[in-house]
């Protein structure tokens, strides 16, 4: 028999377990054949791109019922923004109730979490994860504060949110260790249903906790006439500043560019002082601070900020 000959029809997608083609005939040098992806023991699949939940289906074939992804895995499965680092990580977080020990295999990160039924569900897929709720929990044992504001703003957004107010206000009384609960009891306080983005989170979080007088989030500005301007980021109005958060699609789509500019000198002709600002800025929260209050012309902080912002 070649090793590369077609594997019979009705084998399940995207992956299927050796005991299941075994059944239908496949023999053993077949399934070491290398146009399959073989990442799991005991586990094939005739594709090597798979996405995030169809790798997360390839390892629930060797989980114990009682297993469920979790932490960034189930953050990503969510659509939850996670840093680049943990977006790009081939480890898949799997969890076990405690007090079953933390699994421990090729290619998955372990846990082992006091869970309740409420916090876990079944995708339609059939993948189990922690609810959008206590993956975010999770989080703030993983995450510094501002991506676990990123991620929580995601949580809320008014679009399609996630998770209700009152949900979320209610499981801030959860018994849990206090500097974690500390910790999302602040990254709670800093959340907002209409940022747009990760960074233009992160960014708002920044300037809140560096005390500057935000006035509006994705505002509309509009002229002496009531006129439309613009849609701004940030708008710190009593200092008549306005923050934008510019992607590399603002640098390298020239449509674009050339709309900023306009957009721009809109803003500055009402008196409007806009700075913009890219992922390189948010890398030193108190360099950025403190230009931003020379901007408004203030005095520049005395001390600089201690709580860890980007560290768990």
């Amino acid at each position: 028999m070649n090793s590369r000959k077609p594997l019979p029809p009705g084998l399940p997608e995207p992956a299927f377990t050796v005991g299941q083609a075994q059944s239908v005939g496949v023999p053993g040098h077949r399934l070491r054949a290398r146009d399959l992806n073989a990442e799991v023991a005991g586990v094939r699949s005739l594709r090597h791109d798979l996405e995030l939940a169809e790798r997360c289906a390839l390892f629930q074939l060797r989980l114990t019922p009682e297993s469920f992804f979790s932490h960034t895995t189930a953050a990503q499965l969510h659509k939850i923004p996670v840093p680049h680092d943990a977006a790009h990580s081939s480890l898949l977080h799997i969890s076990l109730p405690a007090p079953h020990r933390a699994p421990h295999a090729r290619g998955i990160a372990g846990h082992s979490l006091q869970i309740e039924p409420h916090d876990l569900l079944t995708r339609p897929d059939g993948l189990r994860v922690t609810t959008p709720l206590r993956t975010w929990f999770d989080l703030a044992h993983m995450l510094g504060l501002l991506d676990l504001v990123a991620a929580g703003d995601a949580l809320i957004h008014w679009r399609l949110p996630l998770v209700s107010a009152v949900d979320l206000a209610d499981a801030l009384n959860r018994p849990l260790n206090r500097r974690i609960l500390r910790k999302i009891r602040q990254a709670a306080a800093l959340l907002n249903d209409r940022s747009e983005s990760p960074p233009e989170s992160k960014l708002r979080a920044i300037l809140e906790l560096a005390g500057l007088p935000l006035s509006g989030v994705n505002h509309v500005i509009s002229d002496a006439f009531g006129e439309f301007v613009a849609r701004t980021d940030l708008t710190i109005a009593r200092y008549r500043i306005i923050l934008e958060y510019q992607g590399d699609y603002h640098r390298t789509t020239k449509g674009q560019w050339r709309a900023d500019m306009t957009r721009r000198a809109k803003l500055e002709a009402q008196g409007w002082r806009v700075m913009d600002l890219n992922a390189d800025d948010l890398k030193n929260p108190t360099e950025l601070v403190q230009r931003i209050r020379a901007l408004a012309q203030l005095p520049p902080l005395l001390s600089t900020r201690t709580t860890p912002l980007s560290t768990p």
